[in-house]
């Protein structure tokens, strides 16, 4: 590893760089990467410059760890953070050390390192590196139709008895939407979406700041996903809003509450958004409802409106070092907020 040197990206190493992620995933994977590699490394209002690591042995690059800047709210005082992603190592170079010095370059040049659905192999790695465990996100479901209980290798009868069991359920959970409510959808983010982070990020002790900038950014400049976007209104006054989108999976169809922002203690408000995202999901014919959601407050509001909490797929490590923080900042995580939105899942 001593011939290894670490250091930024140059726009002279974009072809190197493609060649080696075709290496290490493929074709589709490099395409895939292409359509929003301007939006991703580019256009983030948190890094005009992209913010990737690169290793080169003798000048050849061997190795890549990109990352995502993002601004942190972290026990009250607001960093720079960074989302780590994209991380690739040389088939004849893994196993050699490479990807840990990676993951450390990237730590000691950020606030806050931050890793959100990470494969088994970066999980074990910051295991190793005895990282705090702060995950998984914790998921979240709603079932909307009685084809939302139906069990894989079943027999159609058992599960026809279990849609009729669970229609009364249904009836029982459905969302009733609060009065004097506005509900607004929105093409575009305003300036009163800064005001409404402004006036209640501190109910959260670990947050991306979710500015007009940042979510016009991150929600509607995208190139290769395209979100709904809701808000409500109380009173005439912004009080949250909700990013999803509906898609077909293998068990039926279904309405991803990507983001959202209200106050957790407002409660009117989130049961609101969620009263909302229930009634876009039913118009467009989901069985349910998903959501990954860190933040104890909105969870138990969820559960009370209706939905489980069912096993994660989505792990989650973040380690901060601009501001000390102990060992009870990472044992407690009620107040954090972290969502599928958070750092590039939803691809």
């Amino acid at each position: 590893m001593s011939a290894v040197i670490v250091n930024k990206y140059r726009s002279e190493d974009r072809a190197e760089v493609d060649a080696l992620s075709q290496r290490v995933f493929g074709q589709e994977w490099v395409a895939a990467s292409a359509r929003r590699w301007d939006w991703q490394y580019r256009q983030n209002p948190y890094a005009p410059k992209p913010q990737i690591w690169i290793a080169r042995d003798e000048g050849k690059i061997v190795g890549q760890y990109a990352t995502m800047p993002v601004r942190l709210v972290v026990a009250g005082k607001e960093i720079d953070a960074s989302w780590g992603m994209d991380v690739m190592v040389a088939p004849e170079r893994q196993r050699q050390g490479l990807g840990e010095v990676l993951f450390r370059t990237w730590d000691d040049h950020t606030g806050a390192s931050l890793g959100l659905g990470l494969s088994t192999a970066s999980h074990r790695l910051f295991q190793k590196l005895k990282w705090p465990e702060v995950g998984p996100v914790p998921c979240l479901v709603k079932m909307l139709s009685p084809k939302a209980f139906a069990r894989p290798g079943w027999p159609s009868f058992l599960n026809a008895l279990i849609g009729l069991v669970a229609r009364p359920y249904l009836w029982f959970t459905s969302a009733r939407m609060p009065e004097d409510v506005d509900v607004r959808h929105i093409t575009a983010f305003d300036e009163r979406f800064t005001t409404l982070w402004e006036e209640i990020h501190s109910k959260f002790s670990f947050a991306v700041r979710r500015d007009t900038t940042y979510l016009q950014w991150k929600y509607v400049g995208l190139p290769h996903v395209r979100y709904r976007i809701v808000t409500i209104e109380i009173g005439g006054v912004l009080k949250g809003y909700a990013v999803y989108r509906h898609g077909d999976e293998p068990r039926g169809r279904v309405t991803a509450l990507v983001d959202f922002v209200a106050d957790p203690d407002d409660r009117m408000a989130f049961p609101a958004l969620l009263s909302v995202i229930e009634d876009e999901a039913h118009k467009a014919g989901s069985d349910k409802i998903r959501a990954f959601v860190m933040n104890s407050a909105f969870r138990n509001t969820m559960q009370s409106c209706g939905y489980a909490q069912v096993p994660s797929t989505i792990e989650f490590v973040a380690k901060v070092n601009a501001v000390p923080v102990g060992p009870d900042y990472y044992a407690d995580t009620s107040a954090w907020h972290v969502t599928f939105g958070d750092s590039d899942q939803d691809r």
